[in-house]
């Protein structure tokens, strides 16, 4: 058993995830990622690398990554803003990395030192164009660790940018866990005299370990040739990319429960928020109140097979997160009516209190039956 920091775990996954090079620049709350990978990565034969800025870093992880490396860097919510096109660019160069967001108030500067949950559509629909994403989170320093090994291992089978969101809160506090043993995800290298394709499903391959290969952000096809006259290639290697998700959904899909069987009013609730909304289910059961918590670790691809089973049963979902409103959007759309959705949200840097979350499904339960609150 070790005491560790969110920040901290995430650094431990990373390493014993294979991770071997890390660029990045300080900023609150994510500097002490930077600093536990200066001391973890040299003394493993790793590279550390300061950049000059968030973009220099996130270009820099692209460059390693196709060197060979297995790369990451990590920022909050301004950087992450910064590192939005070489997102993109590593999206459509099916470049295996991963960034690691610990949000924080915004928009801009905004409250550095405090905990948000506002860049969850930035994960998703940040760079320009359509792409496939996916985008993890966590609620504990323990799912911190393993969320991180996690990243890894999917920017390696999919082939593309992983997104890692924390928050100020879960960044910095600190929790006596035991960290699993992680295998870091297997890399197939091309047998000699072999000429494997470089894009689309086909594992990814660096420079200089197969046949030449042709790295550009310009619209291409399988064989990395640009294909810019039409947009045939683009969009089908686009659509490969989104079904595959798709049809993996359930594999990539993470997530815990607790009292869902039942359950009439669900607390659907992900990263910190997710601690607070567990402990207000467990009031509502003590009260009589059928309530059940769906704690997603999994983002992106939104898992709408798991959200429509639950609203299948349910007389209301209720979405507690630190934003005005984001997340329960997609939430809103898979249900389809079948149930009511709410969203509970704040941007005041706090955040929820177990009571504040029962009392809101409480709300929701009398709303949805046509009563009145009293009191």
């Amino acid at each position: 058993m070790k005491l560790i920091q969110g920040n901290e775990a995430v650094a431990l996954g990373a390493v014993a995830a294979g991770c071997d090079f890390y660029a990045g620049y300080p900023i609150t709350p994510a500097t002490e990622i930077m600093e536990q990978m200066a001391r973890l990565l040299p003394a493993r034969g790793g590279v550390f690398i300061q950049m000059e800025d968030e973009l220099s870093a996130a270009a820099a992880v692209i460059g390693a990554a196709w060197g060979g490396a297995r790369a990451m860097t990590a920022t909050s919510g301004p950087g992450f803003s910064l590192m939005q096109e070489h997102i993109g660019y590593a999206a459509i160069t099916q470049t295996p990395c991963v960034f690691v967001d610990s949000q924080r108030g915004g928009p801009s500067t905004g409250l550095p030192t405090l905990p948000a949950q506002g860049d969850v559509m930035q994960a998703r629909f940040g760079s320009h164009g359509d792409r496939a994403a996916i985008a993890l989170t966590a609620s504990s320093v323990l799912s911190a660790y393993e969320m991180t090994a996690r990243a890894f291992e999917l920017s390696e089978t999919y082939r593309q940018p992983v997104v890692l969101l924390l928050d100020a809160v879960l960044s910095h506090m600190r929790e006596n866990v035991e960290l699993p043993k992680v295998e870091p995800a297997p890399r197939p290298m091309p047998a000699p005299g072999t000429d494997p394709e470089p894009f689309g499903d086909n594992p990814f391959v660096p420079f200089g370990a197969g046949r030449r290969t042709v790295v550009t952000g310009l619209a291409h096809d399988e064989s990395g040739l640009p294909k810019t006259a039409g947009g045939q290639a683009q969009e089908r290697m686009l659509l490969e990319l989104q079904d595959r998700l798709r049809r993996d959904a359930a594999e990539i899909t993470h997530y815990s429960s607790h009292a869902l069987e039942g359950a009439r009013i669900v607390v659907l609730a992900y990263g910190i928020t997710a601690r607070a909304a567990r402990e207000a289910v467990e009031m509502l059961r003590a009260d009589g109140v059928a309530a059940g918590l769906l704690d997603l670790q999994t983002l992106w691809p939104f898992p709408d097979f798991l959200v429509t089973e639950i609203a299948q049963g349910a007389q209301a979902i209720l979405v507690p997160e630190l934003n005005v409103g984001q997340y329960v959007i997609p939430v809103t759309a898979a249900v389809q009516g079948r149930c009511r959705v709410a969203p509970l949200g704040r941007a005041d840097g706090n955040l929820f209190t177990p009571e504040e979350i029962a009392q809101a499904a409480r709300d929701l339960l009398l709303a949805e039956r046509g009563g009145v609150r009293r009191g």
